[in-house]
């Protein structure tokens, strides 16, 4: 492996810069204290950002639902919109209906390293696992980042792992091209994290939903990019395209996954909603997807998870929590909220990202706001 670099660091991250959260706001419900996943109470979030010499650019991004997630195991589910992606432990969630691991993001070819250093937190965290007690079936998704990052040097480290997960803190975090999403394009700009959140008011029951996603969808055309509703993507068709060497381009051409990309979802709610309701939840995760001009390209992994901090599954028996929320109005926020919280996301994480160069010379521009500002006027 060659290590001749101009320079190298991994970087843990919790506090974002100012400005970090997306100067759209979509929809009608109030916005979380920080616009983010970890406006749900309990969830913690870090970043482990891998930046090395001119052609690494990757990372990892943990998210924990809640102080001890091993024993206080919360509902959850998942949805797959199009499979040519992995997330472990998947199968898992779905069968038994609830999250008992932290979840975190990572490159394609890290994710059993990432799965590596997730075991070790855990044992560290609960020494009894795989002794006199179950053992743990991580959960770790993946996009592909090649087009900017020597991903076969497979970069993040189990370490670099139990590093995030120790880091993970509330509040407000970074955003755009950091920990998982370093080496993201969306719409063929910088992409990467992106969160956003929405409170619904107290009469459909005062509750948070929170949404953290890593946006990878490059080769979604240019012109299908829609902010707030508004094709700003058509006006930008010819700008800001990224920049391959040619020799580069022509020595790799991107192909499949490498291609089409993909995009992972994480949602959050406080309301206390089992697998099933959760399920819709993350499926209404599509239609927040969709109003900013995506769609699912057959060699993308579009792969959602959803889950609720409130309806727990303790390791010593029995259900936790406030009763399942049923109310048909109240569901129907939450839906509205996912929807709106995932446009918000993607909008984030394009606002966010700073324009970077990687492997091979490739660049990726950043999306300017100041550009898109007066297209959004109209």
């Amino acid at each position: 492996m060659r290590r001749t670099l101009a320079f190298s660091f991994a970087l843990v991250l919790l506090a974002a810069p100012a400005g970090a959260r997306s100067p759209v706001a979509i929809g009608t419900l109030t916005p979380g204290p920080v616009d983010a996943i970890t406006d749900v109470p309990g969830v913690r979030v870090a970043h482990v950002t891998k930046v090395e010499g001119t052609d690494v650019r990757t990372g990892a991004t943990a998210i924990v639902p809640n102080e001890d997630i091993w024993n206080q195991r919360v509902a959850a589910a998942t949805f797959d919109l199009n499979g040519n992606g992995e997330m472990t432990g998947a199968h898992w969630v779905d069968q038994a209906g609830f999250l008992e691991v932290p979840i975190v993001l990572t490159d394609t070819l890290d994710v059993g390293r990432a799965d590596d250093g997730v075991v070790s937190w855990m044992i560290a965290h609960h020494p009894q696992i795989g002794r006199s007690d179950d053992v743990p079936l991580p959960l770790v998704a993946e996009c592909d980042d090649q087009g900017l990052n020597d991903i076969q040097g497979r970069y993040v480290h189990a370490e670099d792992v139990v590093a995030v997960l120790e880091a993970a803190k509330s509040g407000d975090f970074a955003r755009g091209n950091v920990g998982a999403g370093t080496g993201m394009l969306a719409f063929a700009f910088a992409g990467g994290i992106g969160s956003a959140s929405r409170v619904l008011p107290k009469t459909l029951g005062g509750y948070t939903v929170g949404v953290l996603l890593n946006a990878n969808i490059g080769s979604q055309p240019r012109a299908d990019l829609r902010i707030d509703g508004v094709p700003v993507g058509r006006s930008l068709t010819h700008e800001l395209l990224p920049i391959r060497r040619r020799a580069a381009a022509a020595a790799m051409p991107l192909r499949g996954r490498a291609a089409d990309g993909s995009i992972i979802i994480v949602v959050a709610t406080d309301a206390p909603l089992d697998h099933a309701r959760l399920r819709d939840i993350a499926k209404r995760a599509t239609i927040g997807l969709a109003r900013t001009g995506a769609t699912s390209r057959v060699s993308s992994g579009d792969l959602f998870l959803a889950f609720s901090t409130t309806h727990r599954y303790p390791r010593d028996g029995g259900i936790a929590g406030p009763q399942v929320e049923t109310d048909e109005d109240r569901i129907d926020a939450l839906y509205e909220a996912t929807a709106d919280v995932v446009e918000e996301a993607l909008d984030d994480a394009l606002f966010s990202a700073h324009t970077v160069v990687g492997r091979n010379g490739t660049t990726a521009f950043s999306l300017p706001y100041e550009r898109v500002r007066p297209l959004l006027r109209r």
